[in-house]
């Protein structure tokens, strides 16, 4: 019997299983979709070793090294499908060490959009937004109660501090100052965005970072904060 009629009888046996437990999900207690992925690398490893053996007919040593190096291959690629998702996560941490603030966004169950934001190295959770349309780097601070600019970020999205009413007493970590009313026209991360932001403004020199307060994160339909992940959900 050739090779390639054991190859179709092999597939064939294979397709005759999966239409014959269509209805049950599982073959042989494997699902029908990985079952299916297993029958057509079946033949593939087959060939394979057939042509491991007719290169190195009569030298048993380096047959075995050659098994050894296949399996070795083939055994990578499995542990990597097998934990991708562990893989894509440590990834997403990975950059989110390296660029704080990248947000990765995910489609719910529901079908709704979701967006994650990973704690940067300092500890704190940092979003890359956009005011305006200029893009604006903020630190996340559920315990503010307004989105506050600083004075450096709100000349960037044209608004000009040295014109505005400083009459609103806040506390930062310089200690108490004062800060200005401000809306801004539309407030986004990622496809998450709000129009008309009630904000505040701080003075020259009185805040580092602009915060993302709750004046933006109260319009969420849900947030969620874990351990190194803070999630964002739309409505």
């Amino acid at each position: 019997m050739s090779r390639l009629v054991v190859v179709l009888v092999v597939l064939g046996i294979g397709l005759a299983l999966l239409i014959l437990n269509n209805d049950t999900g599982q073959t042989f207690g494997i699902e029908n979709d990985q079952f299916g992925r297993l029958l057509y690398l079946l033949p593939i490893a087959g060939l394979l070793s057939v042509g491991v053996l007719n290169a190195s007919r009569g030298n048993l040593p380096l047959v075995l090294r050659q098994i050894a190096i296949w399996l070795a291959i083939i055994l990578a690629l499995v542990s990597g499908y097998l934990y991708r998702d562990d893989f894509r996560r440590f990834g997403e941490r990975l950059l989110a060490g390296l660029m704080p603030g990248r947000a990765v966004v995910v489609t719910t169950s529901e079908g709704g959009q979701e967006i994650i934001l990973h704690k940067s190295m300092n500890g704190h959770f940092e979003a890359n937004t956009q005011v305006n349309g200029i893009a604006v780097h903020m630190l996340v601070d559920t315990g503010a109660s307004s989105v506050v600019l600083s004075a450096n970020d709100a000349r960037k999205i044209g608004l000009h501090p040295e014109n505005l009413n400083y009459t609103v007493t806040v506390m930062t970590a310089n200690g108490r100052t004062t800060a200005a009313h401000a809306m801004l026209s539309e407030l986004s991360i990622g496809p998450i965005s709000r129009s008309n932001i009630p904000a505040l403004v701080a003075g020259d020199g009185q805040l580092d970072q602009s915060l993302l307060g709750m004046s933006f994160l109260s319009t969420l339909g849900s947030l969620q904060m874990q351990t190194d992940e803070l999630r964002l959900r739309d409505w």
